[in-house]
């Protein structure tokens, strides 16, 4: 049985918390992602499943085996790490078989499955070629074949694209979501790009801080976040935020207010975050192709930005928007993370500098409480968006 189960796992490094009771139950043969930003603790929690770091408490079972505390040769793992490190002086069939010639496992046998792994991984006719001769990807693949070899309950992937260049990274996603329906393995994977996550996996892992924040299928995580942190971290572009305050029966924004009358929302409830994602703002010619369109927004035109499919305009409403401390890759390419980002097609006409009204899709607005990050409303079709002049 691949099935994992990690009850209240924490681990300590000294007065760092790196994990912070952590509970996982992964399914037999289903595949996992854990994401999360840089330090979040993605990696720590592999580590402790693959027997390389200890829990400082809490329990880990594979199957129904407590492999807490045994080493990693026990417990029915293989692992594919970001660094690929085949021994240069073996050939391709020395680096898969390695670790069976250890295990003295009877020739045979390490030919059959070698000779298995080479046919699932399209190494076949590279069997005697070093290292040196091939391009990443195959070396990548080999890296996977000496995991594969193995026949191992559950596989352990710690970025191992990371390394790869870009039109790679996507081609050996694609092969390593076909190779995991192929063996039906349980299947761990960490990476930082939530892309990867979101492409690959049946449920996503979300963590923040050593703390796990969600998890579930990829489109319910972008959906329907169960916080301001998933809800940020989760979509490229990130999500816009607007910060604003209950009054009464209206939720009210510097250039704008919502009806909130028929929304049951907490009564003690006083700052919230609105989020909209970048798909679902729009001109305000287009409401009429919208379901549940909002009143127009004023806005100026400040950047536009051509991505082929899609022209990323960012706007300037007059509304402070929420910064809520995700770090996005509009962050590290210096974006501006105060502009209200809107998608558009690529043959809609807009300069800089002009004058246009938006509509938000109520039906896929989200609303947060601010203080706690709590998702509380996802969806407000019942609800009228109004202008208000301030």
């Amino acid at each position: 049985m691949g099935s994992l189960r990690m009850e209240h796992v924490t681990k300590r490094y000294d007065d760092v918390v790196a994990v912070d009771d952590m509970n996982l139950d992964i399914e037999d043969s289903e595949f996992i992602c854990l994401v999360g930003p840089s330090g979040c603790g993605k990696s720590t929690t592999l580590e402790m499943i693959g027997g390389l770091t200890t829990p400082s408490e809490g329990d880990v079972y594979i199957g129904d085996r407590d492999v807490t505390d045994l080493p990693p040769k026990d417990r029915g793992l293989a692992m594919v790490f970001q660094n690929i490190a085949l021994f240069p002086h073996m050939d391709v069939y020395d680096n898969i078989s390695y670790g069976l010639r250890l295990r003295d496992f009877p020739q045979d046998e390490i030919d059959e499955r070698v000779d298995e792994a080479a046919e699932i991984l399209q190494l076949e006719g590279m069997i005697d070629r070093m290292p040196s001769e091939l391009s990443g990807g195959q070396r990548q693949r080999v890296a996977i074949g000496r995991a594969i070899v193995r026949d191992p309950d559950v596989f352990l992937m710690d970025e191992p694209l990371a390394n790869l260049d870009a039109k790679l990274r996507v081609h050996m996603r694609t092969e390593l979501q076909r190779l995991q329906r192929q063996l039906d393995v349980t299947t761990i994977y960490v990476t930082h790009d939530q892309e990867e996550a979101m492409t690959m996996s049946d449920r996503i892992a979300v963590i923040n801080h050593g703390v796990l924040q969600q998890i579930a299928p990829p489109l319910t995580c972008y959906n329907e976040p169960a916080n301001l942190f998933v809800a940020g971290f989760i979509g490229s572009p990130s999500m816009n935020f607007f910060e604003g305050r209950l009054d009464g029966d209206r939720l009210r924004f510097d250039s704008f207010d919502i009806d909130v009358s028929d929304v049951d929302l907490p009564g003690d409830l006083t700052d919230v975050t609105l989020g909209i994602r970048q798909e679902d703002v729009y001109p305000a010619e287009q409401a009429d192709s919208i379901e549940a369109p909002s009143s127009a927004i004023s806005a100026t035109v400040d950047v536009l930005e051509p991505v082929g499919e899609q022209i990323f305009v960012y706007l300037d409403t007059g509304t402070e928007m929420a910064d809520v401390g995700v770090e996005t890759e509009e962050d590290e390419i210096g974006a501006d993370i105060g502009s209200l980002l809107m998608g558009v097609d690529p043959d809609y006409r807009l300069e800089e500098g002009d004058e246009i009204e938006v509509v938000f899709d109520r039906s896929k607005l989200h609303l947060f409480e601010t203080s706690s990050g709590d998702a509380l409303v996802h969806g407000m079709t019942a609800k009228q968006l109004v202008d208000e002049t301030q």
